[in-house]
C-alpha cells in the first residue's frame, strides 16, 4: 500500500453535503482505504471572483492502486458528483486533487506530483498539517514550512 493525499473542494449544490459525500465516496475506491481527513474549512474561491465560498478538506489515504489510476479513480468520482470543467477556475460540485503519492515526483501532461500549486494554497497547506504536521512535499521541503506563504488567505476551520 502507498500513501497519497487528496484534496476535496466544493462551492456549488451544498458544498459541505457534496464535500461529506465525497469522503464517502473515497472509501469505496478500489484496492484503497481512507487512513484520516480533516476538518472542514471554508475558503474564498480563488482566481474568479463573485461565485460562493469552497469548502475544502484532505484526507490520507492508502492505495494499492498507481498514481495515473487513482487520478482517474479521483476523476471518476467527480463525474458521478456532476462536475463539470467549463473553464479554470469555475465553481464546481466537486474538485478531487491528488496532492502527494508517498514522494513520487512526476511531471506528465495528465499528472504532476507533488501537485504544482498546492504549497501555495492555505485551504491545502492547513487541513494537511492537521492530519499530518511532519509532512514533506517532494521537492519543496517540509509543509509547514510554506504557513508564511499562505498566512494571508482567510481560511476558517468549520468542523472539529
Amino acid at each position: 500500500m502507498h500513501l497519497a493525499y487528496v484534496a476535496l473542494g466544493a462551492n456549488l449544490a451544498d458544498p459541505v453535503a457534496q464535500v461529506r459525500a465525497a469522503i464517502e465516496a473515497l472509501t469505496r475506491l478500489p484496492d484503497s482505504r481512507v487512513r484520516c481527513v480533516s476538518s472542514l474549512y471554508r475558503t474564498a474561491p480563488v482566481g474568479i471572483r463573485g461565485q460562493p465560498d469552497f469548502i475544502n478538506a484532505v484526507a490520507a489515504i492508502d492505495t494499492g492502486l498507481t498514481p495515473h489510476a487513482l487520478l482517474s479513480a479521483l476523476f471518476e468520482v467527480e463525474s458521478q458528483f456532476g462536475r463539470r470543467r467549463d473553464f479554470h477556475h469555475a465553481p464546481r460540485t466537486l474538485d478531487l486533487d491528488l496532492l502527494l503519492y508517498e514522494e513520487q515526483i512526476i511531471d506528465s501532461p495528465r499528472l504532476q506530483l507533488p501537485h504544482p500549486r498546492m504549497h501555495l494554497r492555505a485551504f491545502v497547506v492547513a487541513p494537511l498539517l492537521e492530519i499530518d504536521a511532519g509532512c514533506r512535499i517532494p521537492g519543496r521541503g517540509r509543509a509547514a514550512a510554506w504557513l508564511p506563504a499562505v498566512s494571508m488567505q482567510h481560511i476558517e476551520r468549520i468542523t472539529p
